[in-house]
């Protein structure tokens, strides 16, 4: 349970009455008449054993929907055992408390979950809010239904502080790398909590859409659980940009007949798989009010076509080609919104052919054309995929006279151990140092319901632990680093940071092995692969093959690039300060940190934090060494970096903005950047530069190529008094060569008599700061 919109009230305490702004998002059922339902089902006894009570019917009918076979008398004794439990507590919204655990139960049997997750999320707040113990829950349904419940348990806040938040989602992380179901609970847990957040305090109620926004958003989005992703961002959106979500809201209702364009359109091309003898379903799938405010932003004036999109539903993967074939051939594409999914399927499992024609009065509409499993899984994610384990090896599973949802192999709860086997944290923290699910050696690949590839445990037969066979490998990573994580707030920050990464690219590595395939997130290094593949021996890693050809490891890599690299065998070498500006990924930054802290006699760590972010306050940036402070009224001080695609450098005028992960961006008042960000409502935050003279500033001369240029160049650069830190220079084109300079300025006060320096040398006609260009992601 979460504690912001679900905390038990004794009967005796007045309710809050406040009123809950409309808010956008599937059917829901009246939970007030579900209370009723609840109670005067426990006043009048128990339901006899042959029919459900009514409270629960409406959970049995959608859940029957999705599984005509399901056996529903494990349903009744788990939603019986909760209602006794949670009998005389409230929520804060005055209805009946059983009402939360009914309506979680309710999200996930319309997604298609299958018995074991019903049955864990209607006792999901049991153990923590009732008298039920974990071994009772375990007795009476099994040791699956208990370690999802134990999964999603909070921990004690009176054993971890401040640090219980970020504790609990380590926990259910981990968790969830051993059973994925553990995170679709939670989802539709914080689903219902944030439907219902209309009741809480203002302030509390941002900060918990700020937690959703950076946490459990993201989560929802690499699980492919967009049904549940699409109503957690209105419901953000509505908190936290309440003007945003009006106006949006307004165009909603100020355009009834905005569907009539996409009804047209529809028909049309009905008609046409019809006379081609294609048997597909067209349907219209209105946005929801974030896209909507998306497409606002990025095309201004909103037409028809804009407020939804076409689904094409067929059977087979072959006829989704041949739907595509026959719109490409009767209407007209727009080429640049054609998207292949299925052959190339995201991260998260989604599989899609996207695209958009327009049709003969020039409206132009989105078209989105996938098979009816694919569809189940776009909604649904993993759990659509249902239970993980279904299928194994029949040994394994429990016999007939085994409670329902027993797990094949016994887990031990999820609760942190007071033996010789863990450690203490900050702050009293204990935390084990023995991972409840172990992270992959080896990985192979195995082929799920969707088609996508995830990694899979090669060591999961060990006959005391399981790994989720359906375990993605940025959930692979995450619990690899996070065993790493020195405190919580370094785990609770790079956490944040690193699901703030939304796209992924692989690449290929060779040498000290196998070949095999690297994920990483969009944007990472040679340094990041290095730590990616060979853990902490990446300590000795001294350079890098990209596609062949020697590079240095500060080289970013791209999607399908083929990397190798290069170990020393020196034992004793390790990383220098400098990887950290490489390092995007918290799996290289935590060890990178770890080994210049436990070896201060090589080369003194730079003022950072461990984590993915640069560090709060006015340290010193490690891109540019000057101290940048953003002034936040109330606030404690945000971590402070420059944007990479104008790299200020003082004294150049800047504004900043807020990111998601909470961390402050900073760009140059004239960057292009700082329009769009105003454009998208972001409110610039108050920045200036600190006290620190000195800085690094990255400089691209253009010139005619010369015998001598690039001796006359690093001559005037050293007599400016600046250091060169590194150096490219890229093979001529014609007749021009393209030099850039990463240099380190005593005073950055002399930046532009350097650069006119610079332009003064024979054959170099502009000398810039330059611009990075942001990786390509993908839509």
């Amino acid at each position: 349970m979460s504690a912001e919109a679900a905390n038990p009230v004794s009967a005796a305490e007045p309710a809050d009455t406040g009123t809950t702004a409309r808010r956008r998002g599937r059917a829901r059922i009246d939970l007030r008449r579900l209370g009723r339902a609840a109670l005067l089902g426990a006043t009048a006894g128990p339901a006899p054993r042959d029919r459900l009570p009514d409270a629960i019917s409406h959970v049995a009918e959608a859940h029957r929907a999705h599984h005509p076979e399901a056996d529903l008398t494990v349903l009744r004794r788990a939603y019986v055992l909760a209602e006794r439990s949670h009998r005389g507590q409230f929520r804060k919204s005055g209805e009946a408390y059983i009402t939360h655990p009914l309506a979680v139960t309710l999200i996930l049997a319309e997604l298609g979950a299958e018995t074991t997750t019903l049955t864990a999320s209607l006792l999901h707040d049991t153990v923590e809010d009732t008298e039920v113990t974990l071994n009772q829950v375990r007795r009476e349904f099994g040791d699956e239904v208990a370690y999802l419940v134990d999964g999603v348990t909070k921990v004690e806040k009176i054993d971890y502080g401040a640090a219980a938040e970020p504790e609990t989602f380590r926990k259910m992380l981990v968790a969830t790398g051993d059973d994925v179901r553990v995170m679709s609970i939670k989802l539709a847990d914080r689903l219902h909590n944030m439907r219902t957040l209309g009741v809480m305090r203002p302030e509390k109620q941002a900060r918990i859409a700020k937690v959703t926004r950076d946490v459990l958003i993201p989560l929802a989005e690499r699980l492919g659980v967009q049904a549940l992703k699409s109503e957690l961002e209105d419901l953000v959106f509505a908190i936290l940009h309440p003007e945003d979500y009006e106006v949006t809201r307004a165009l909603v209702a100020g355009a009834p007949g905005s569907g009539d364009a996409l009804d047209a359109v529809a028909g049309q091309v009905a008609s046409v798989l019809r006379e081609a003898g294609i048997g597909a379903e067209v349907h219209v799938r209105p946005r929801h009010f974030v896209s909507l405010h998306r497409v606002r932003l990025k095309r201004g004036e909103l037409r028809g076509c804009d407020f939804g999109r076409l689904l094409v539903l067929v059977t087979e993967d072959a006829d989704c080609y041949g739907v595509l074939g026959e719109l490409h051939t009767c209407f007209t594409p727009v080429i640049s919104e054609f998207k292949d999914f299925i052959a190339a399927p995201k991260f998260n499992l989604y599989q899609s052919l996207h695209t958009a024609i327009a049709a003969p009065d020039g409206a132009v509409a989105e078209v989105l054309i996938r098979t009816h499993r694919m569809h189940k899984v776009a909604e649904a994610g993993v759990v659509a995929l249902g239970n993980p384990y279904a299928g194994q090896d029949t040994a394994a599973q429990p016999g007939p006279e085994a409670p329902a949802g027993t797990a094949p192999a016994l887990r031990e709860p999820l609760a942190a151990p007071t033996g010789p086997e863990s450690r203490t944290g900050p702050a009293g923290a204990v935390t084990s140092t023995t991972p409840v699910t172990s992270t992959p050696s080896t990985a192979s690949v195995a082929d799920t319901p969707s088609g996508a590839s995830v990694e899979v445990d090669a060591s999961a037969g060990a006959e005391d632990e399981r790994v989720d066979p359906t375990r993605p490998g940025w959930l692979s990573r995450l619990l690899d680093w996070q065993q790493a994580a020195p405190d919580a707030d370094t785990f609770w920050s790079s956490l944040r940071a690193d699901l703030a990464e939304d796209d992924e690219i692989t690449v290929f590595h060779t040498g000290g092995g196998l070949p095999g395939t690297l994920s990483l997130p969009a944007g990472a290094s040679c340094v990041d692969a290095a730590y990616a593949r060979h853990g902490e021996a990446a300590h000795a890693c001294h350079g890098a093959r990209v596609n062949g050809r020697l590079a240095p490891l500060s080289t970013v890599l791209g999607a399908g690039d083929t990397v190798q690299l290069l170990l020393d065998p020196d034992a004793g070498s390790g990383p220098s300060p400098e990887w950290l500006d490489h390092a995007r990924t918290p799996a290289a930054r935590i060890a990178i940190t770890g080994w210049l802290r436990d070896h201060p006699e090589s080369t003194p760590p730079p003022a950072a934090s461990t984590g993915p972010r640069p560090p709060a306050g006015p340290a010193a940036d490690r891109r540019t060494g000057a101290e940048l402070h953003a002034d936040l009224a109330g606030e404690p001080a945000p971590a402070v970096r420059p944007a990479g695609c104008c790299t200020p450098v003082p004294p150049d005028k800047i504004t900043g903005f807020r990111v998601r992960g909470g961390s402050v961006t900073v760009h140059r008042s004239g960057c292009a950047a700082v329009d769009t960000m105003r454009g998208l409502g972001r409110e610039p935050v108050a920045v200036r530069w600190g006290d620190t003279a000195h800085g690094r500033v990255t400089l691209v001369a253009e010139s005619f190529g010369r015998p001598g240029l690039l001796a006359d160049l690093t001559e005037a650069i050293a007599v400016a008094g600046a250091a060169v830190v590194a150096a490219t220079v890229e093979p001529p084109s014609e007749q021009r060569v393209r030099h850039t300079y990463t240099l380190h300025l005593p005073d950055v006060a002399r930046l532009s008599a350097l650069m006119r320096a610079m332009r003064d040398v024979p054959g170099v006609y502009d000398v810039t700061r330059a611009r990075h260009r942001p990786s390509p992601r993908r839509a």
